[in-house]
């Protein structure tokens, strides 16, 4: 692929920090003091976790977001910039509280996210300066349901992109409305959407819904793959402990996950998002990237945050070769119910 810029990713994100705790058990009220194990401050964002992944492993990255000028804001930035993004496209939006997550995670790798949005969802389109689109390779955004004030603009920012040589991608994150539909109309402008099983079944069910469409809306999060494939995009869907399948216009394929203990599986979707992205980027088929997708986000499980364990290329490439006897590739056509 030839390079379009100097950046091999451009970023659209929210960014914050994370206030990562271990919890074993539930969360008592009543003024009730517990202990935990750990806990942490990292990089937060799915975006801004994506970025420094994607720069672990060799790309060159800028990101676009908005944070308040305060000390949060500011600490962010800061963990943004040591992982070796380029930072300097950041917004610092005087009288606005940059926002902040916290992420209770538990031994069994589930985990429960408290949110205040804050400068989360102020990115908007004018904020993504038009040389720094033209400069980028491809074009990532994050966390659509979050980012309010983007997504009125996305649709012709991402096509913008395309239209200057720029390859495009989603990771939708979860809708806290539980509607789904914001999605819709950035569908078409996008190579590739990087859902995980809920979310993929999610935005499905609400495309079924708008098209009137007959029948059950689907449940088996491949065929929930398809009905999104069907707008526009490959579908590069995460399946955790059962690793990954891509559906794209050329096929199925399917990479299986490698059991391991996770120390925390905060970011392991973005992580997994990086390796998917920067193996596309080199150039290298559909089955491969998917491996190295899974090996980038298995690999960070060994680390507090989503940036606590960032895999290096070498690191990556190691495990994805290790995968390759666990890769199924199905030549048809990928599932064809509910698509439209």
């Amino acid at each position: 692929m030839s390079e379009t810029g100097p950046y091999d990713l451009l970023v659209l994100a929210e960014l914050n920090a994370d206030v990562v705790v271990a919890c074993d058990g539930p969360v008592r009220f009543g003024q009730v003091e517990q202990l935990v194990d750990h806990a942490t401050i990292t990089l937060g964002s799915s975006g801004a976790i994506t970025a420094a992944a994607a720069s672990a492993l060799g790309l060159r990255v800028a990101l676009c977001a908005v944070v308040g000028d305060d000390e949060p804001g500011r600490a962010a930035v800061d963990l943004l910039a040591a992982t070796g993004v380029d930072a300097t496209a950041v917004v610092r939006r005087p009288g606005r509280r940059t926002g902040m997550t916290v992420v209770l995670t538990r031994p069994d790798g589930d985990r429960a996210l408290l949110t205040f949005a804050g400068t989360m969802a102020d990115l908007g389109a004018a904020d993504v300066p038009g040389d720094l689109l033209a400069a980028a390779r491809h074009v990532h955004v994050s966390s659509v349901y979050l980012q309010s004030a983007l997504r009125p603009g996305l649709p012709d920012l991402l096509a913008r992109a395309r239209s200057g040589g720029a390859t495009t991608s989603l990771d939708p994150g979860w809708d806290p409305q539980e509607r789904w539909d914001a999605v819709h109309p950035v569908l078409p402008h996008l190579d590739v959407v990087l859902p995980n099983a809920a979310e993929c079944v999610a935005i499905a069910h609400s495309l079924h819904a708008a098209a009137g469409g007959d029948g059950p809306p689907p449940v088996d999060p491949v065929v929930a793959a398809a009905t999104l494939q069907a707008h526009g995009p490959a579908v590069a869907l995460k399946l955790g402990a059962a690793g990954a399948a891509l559906v794209s216009a050329r096929g199925l394929h399917r990479v299986a996950g490698r059991p391991v203990t996770p120390l925390d599986t905060t970011g392991a979707g973005d992580n997994f998002d990086a390796g998917f992205l920067s193996a596309r980027l080199a150039g290298h088929a559909d089955a491969e990237a998917l491996a190295r997708a899974v090996a980038c986000g298995t690999l960070s499980l060994a680390g507090w945050g989503g940036t606590g364990a960032l895999p290096s290329a070498a690191e990556a490439d190691a495990l994805a070769a290790d995968l390759a006897p666990d890769i199924i590739t199905e030549i048809a056509r990928a599932p064809q119910e509910n698509r439209r």
